[in-house]
């Protein structure tokens, strides 16, 4: 689905995007970038919306704008949506869907029970949702649990994909080959500096999946060099006892989306064949208890918190609820910030210790249109700063 001519169509010029929007407070900065609730004056819902001076993507406008574009195509249940673009003289606002359910561990840790059909639900969301980014031509390159929100309070919540600032489109005859993504979720590919392709998002998908039914990462080590060459020999196991209640078939999915080689890694459309996502092999065994205490001892909010927090958006709206007699049921939505300092430090990593630990050698480059200058400055998020060898064996 490639763009049309008309592709920046969708902007709509204003002098003050508040004759639109009310504006009620800030919800998370950025480097160059602020989002703040708002409330659109004709219909009174609640949105977020993303304030970025155009003095800080000078320079990568057309690249940004096509970016932007893109994402205002995407509609997609299981997508937090772009839903408007306003550009004034001196700033674009991007307004954005709203959830309001919470982050996907935190929703774990307060269930009582706790399945592989829950997680084989969960799963099959998130391969229909990145199904259909692949389809548009779309490569996500950063999925992980903290990208996947909850659009409800609702106990049945759907799933939503958020934070596309690595997103990459693929064009025609092209590849990617930029070092980019999350320490512990990015492909083997990446990791080697070759060429990859689609295949990376379905190797995240695996270790979420393997993440959601054991509470731990496939891979872990303190030190990141170290980590890299746990993902590049693909070395992981399914742990007694934590995996002893886990069904041959969850194990089976996720060997076939955690393989190293990409050409014959499961995609997303052979993954939602799988019997453990459309069949009837995933277990009602509770496996609650384990999991839960897991994901609190590996994934401790201090390790991963985002700059903007989907909880402290509940708490916010609840507030708001209260104060303005607003039905408690009522649905709001919150847009998630990008990665806070500490994941931008570890991107950073990624893309510096690749080039000492990779063969080659020579010296790093932004890719052109990346998400960030060497200075720190951000276009579309405060998202991960990623390089590459200007050569490669």
């Amino acid at each position: 689905m490639p763009l049309g001519d008309d592709c920046h169509a969708w902007k709509k010029k204003t002098t003050d995007v508040r004759d639109h929007y009310d504006f009620k407070e800030v919800l998370g900065t950025g480097a160059f970038s602020e989002v703040v609730l708002a409330e659109e004056k004709r219909t009174q819902r609640l949105v977020a919306i993303k304030c970025i001076p155009k003095k800080a993507i000078e320079g990568k406008e057309n690249s940004i704008e096509n970016e932007i574009a893109v994402l205002h195509k995407i509609k997609h249940t299981n997508i937090v949506s772009l839903e408007e673009i306003f550009e004034s003289k001196s700033h674009l606002y991007l307004v954005m869907q709203l959830v309001s359910g919470g982050e996907l561990f935190d929703r774990i840790i307060e269930k009582g029970f706790y399945t592989e059909k829950d997680a084989s639900k969960l799963i099959l969301q998130i391969l229909d949702a990145v199904k259909y980014l692949h389809d548009m031509g779309i490569v996500h390159r950063d999925l992980k649990p903290e990208n996947l929100l909850y659009y409800s309070m609702d106990e049945d919540s759907k799933i939503m994909i958020s934070d596309f600032g690595l997103s990459k489109i693929e064009s025609s005859g092209s590849v990617m080959s930029t070092a980019c993504g999350t320490p512990g979720y990015v492909a083997p590919e990446v990791l080697a500096q070759k060429p990859y392709s689609k295949a990376v998002d379905c190797w995240s998908i695996g270790v979420i999946a393997y993440i959601l039914l054991c509470g731990y990462p496939p891979f872990y080590d303190e030190n990141d060099a170290k980590l890299f060459e746990q993902i590049l020999k693909a070395e992981y196991e399914f742990d007694s006892p934590y995996w002893d209640d886990i069904s041959d078939s969850a194990k089976d999915f996720i060997v076939h989306l955690m393989e190293k080689d990409p050409s014959i890694r499961f995609t997303c459309e052979q993954a939602l064949m799988h019997p453990w996502i459309c069949g009837d092999t995933a277990l009602d065994r509770n496996i609650h208890e384990s999991v839960s205490a897991q994901i609190k001892k590996n994934f401790a909010k201090s390790k991963w918190k985002q700059a903007f927090n989907a909880t402290a958006v509940v708490r916010h709206m609840r507030r708001l609820q209260l104060s303005t007699g607003q039905d408690a049921g009522t649905k709001v939505i919150c847009f998630s910030l990008s990665h806070t300092r500490l994941q931008h430090e570890h991107s950073v990593k990624l893309g510096l210790l690749l080039k000492t630990h990779c063969l080659s050698s020579a010296e790093g480059c932004c890719e052109e249109g990346c998400s960030q200058n060497h200075d720190g400055a951000d276009h579309l998020s405060n998202c991960t700063y990623h390089c590459h060898p200007t050569s490669r064996v």
